[in-house]
C-alpha cells in the first residue's frame, strides 16, 4: 500500500510515542474465542475474520452497542455491522456470536462472559480484537474482570501511517491516542482496570500532545 505521511512532523515522534505504548506486542496464538471489540474502526472485524480464517479460533464473539461516534455509521449497533462484514468475508453464521448491550469496554467483557456462559461455552484463552490503540486497556480490562483467562491482544497489523489514512482523520486518531493514554492510569485509579507499566517518556509525549490541544477526549 502507498503510503502519504498524514502525522504532522512536529507531533510525530510523541505519537509514535503512545501508538508504540499502546500496542502490546503479544504474538497471535490459538484460543477459544476471538473477541471483537465494537468501535467505530471496521477493521476490528476484518481482522476477526481473517484470523478466524486462518484457525486461530473457532468462535467469534462481536461485542458493542453504539457510542455517539459509531451511530451514524453503524445504525443497527456495531456488532451487528461486525457480524454483517465478517460473513461478508466468509466467515459462518454459526461461528459468530453477538452481544448488543456493551457500551464500554468493561461491559465488552461482563456481558461477553455472560453470552459465553449463557451458550455453555467454557473458554480458558481469548484473543482480543481493537483498535490498535485500545490493545493496552483492553488487556488491563479484561485481567481485571476476567483474570482466569489467558488473553492475547490483536489489531489489524498496521502503520501508524496505513491507519491514519485507513480512518481518514489525523486528529481524530491523536485524540483517541491522547484519551486511550489518559484511560491506563485513571482507570486503574478507579478500579476498571489492572495497573500497567507507565514510563515518563509515555507521559511526556501524553503531556505535550494535550498542550497543543487533543484534549477531546479526555475524561
Amino acid at each position: 500500500m502507498t503510503t502519504s505521511v498524514l502525522v504532522p512532523n512536529v507531533l510525530r515522534a510523541d505519537v509514535e510515542t503512545l501508538w508504540n505504548y499502546h500496542d502490546m506486542h503479544h504474538v497471535v496464538r490459538p484460543a477459544d474465542v476471538g473477541i471483537g471489540l465494537g468501535s467505530h474502526d471496521l477493521g476490528v472485524a476484518t481482522y476477526a475474520a481473517d484470523l478466524y480464517l486462518q484457525g486461530f479460533f473457532p468462535l467469534i464473539v462481536f461485542t458493542g452497542a453504539n457510542a455517539p461516534t459509531t451511530v451514524s455509521r453503524f445504525p443497527r449497533g456495531e456488532a451487528i455491522h461486525y457480524k454483517e462484514h465478517a460473513i461478508e468475508r466468509g466467515v459462518p453464521d454459526g461461528a459468530v456470536l453477538v452481544e448488543p448491550r456493551a457500551t464500554n469496554t468493561g461491559e465488552n467483557f461482563t456481558y461477553t462472559r455472560a453470552l459465553l456462559a449463557q451458550h455453555g461455552i467454557a473458554v480458558t484463552s481469548a484473543t482480543l480484537i481493537s483498535r490498535p490503540y485500545q490493545q493496552r486497556r483492553a488487556y488491563a480490562t479484561s485481567k481485571k474482570l476476567w483474570p482466569e483467562i489467558e488473553i492475547t491482544c490483536a489489531s489489524l497489523p498496521l502503520s501508524l501511517d496505513d491507519y491514519v489514512e485507513s480512518i481518514g482523520d489525523v486528529d481524530r486518531v491523536i485524540n483517541m491516542l491522547v484519551g486511550d493514554t489518559q484511560r491506563i492510569t485513571e482507570y486503574a485509579k478507579k478500579g476498571f482496570a489492572i495497573e500497567q507499566p507507565y514510563p515518563a517518556e509515555v507521559d511526556a509525549a501524553f503531556r505535550r500532545l494535550i498542550a497543543v490541544g487533543y484534549t477531546s477526549r479526555l475524561i
